[in-house]
C-alpha cells in the first residue's frame, strides 16, 4: 500500500495551523486547537476513523472561535485531499448512521472529487460549553469542500453535545470505509477513470 499521510500548514491573519493526518493509522490524536469541544470532537474523529492526527491551531480567541473551526476544518479537508493522492483503489461510497443515547446522526459520503454539501436538522442547544453549535455544521461544509467530498448529513436529538459528537463520529466511520483500499480496483472507481 501506498503512503497516505499528509502534512498541512495554513498561516493567515486569523489562525496559525499544522496538520498532520495517516489515513492507515491507529487512531491516535494530539490536537490543541484552544477550543476544547473541538478538540473533543477531533480526538474522536481520530479514535473512530483509525487516523492519526495532529493538529496545532493558534487563533484569535479573542474574537470568538469561528475562524479556528473553520480554518481547522479546510486544513483538515486540505489533508485529506493530499493524502488520498489519485484516490486509486479505494471504495469510494459510504452510509454510517451514529447513535449517541437519544441522538443519532446520518453520513451519506462519496469521495468523488466532487464538493458538495447537504445538512438536515437543526441543533437542541445554541452553544455546548463556549462553541456555537452552528459552527459545526460549518466545520462539515468546509472539510467537505476542502476534501473534495460529496457529504449529505443529518442529525436528530435532545442535546446538542450528543448530537454533534454523533456526525463526528458518523463522518469519522463514514470516511474509513469510503477511503479503504479494495484490492479488486487498480485505478479510480469511476466510468472516468479518475476521480
Amino acid at each position: 500500500m501506498t503512503d497516505r499521510t499528509a502534512a498541512v500548514t495554513r498561516e493567515t491573519g486569523e489562525t496559525s495551523i499544522e496538520v498532520t493526518l495517516d489515513l492507515d493509522g491507529d487512531g491516535d490524536a494530539t490536537v490543541e486547537t484552544g477550543v476544547g469541544f473541538l478538540d473533543h470532537m477531533l480526538d474522536s474523529f481520530a479514535t473512530h476513523g483509525l487516523f492519526d492526527l495532529t493538529v496545532r491551531c493558534d487563533g484569535d480567541l479573542g474574537v470568538d472561535e469561528h475562524h479556528t473551526v473553520e480554518d481547522v476544518a479546510i486544513a483538515l479537508g486540505e489533508a485529506i485531499d493530499e493524502a488520498l493522492g489519485e484516490r486509486r483503489g479505494i471504495v469510494r461510497f459510504a452510509d454510517r448512521r451514529v447513535p449517541l443515547d437519544e441522538a443519532v446522526a446520518g453520513i451519506v459520503l462519496d469521495v468523488s472529487g466532487r464538493p458538495f454539501f447537504a445538512f438536515e436538522g437543526e441543533f437542541s442547544q445554541a452553544e455546548v460549553g463556549e462553541f456555537t453549535s452552528a459552527l459545526a455544521r460549518h466545520f462539515l461544509r468546509s472539510l467537505a469542500t476542502n476534501a473534495e467530498l460529496t457529504l449529505h448529513a443529518e442529525v436528530a436529538g435532545t442535546n446538542a453535545h450528543h448530537e454533534i459528537e454523533a456526525l463526528f463520529k458518523g463522518l469519522a466511520r463514514a470516511l474509513d470505509d469510503a477511503t479503504r483500499i479494495d484490492e479488486r480496483r487498480a485505478d479510480a472507481p469511476s466510468t472516468k477513470g479518475t476521480l
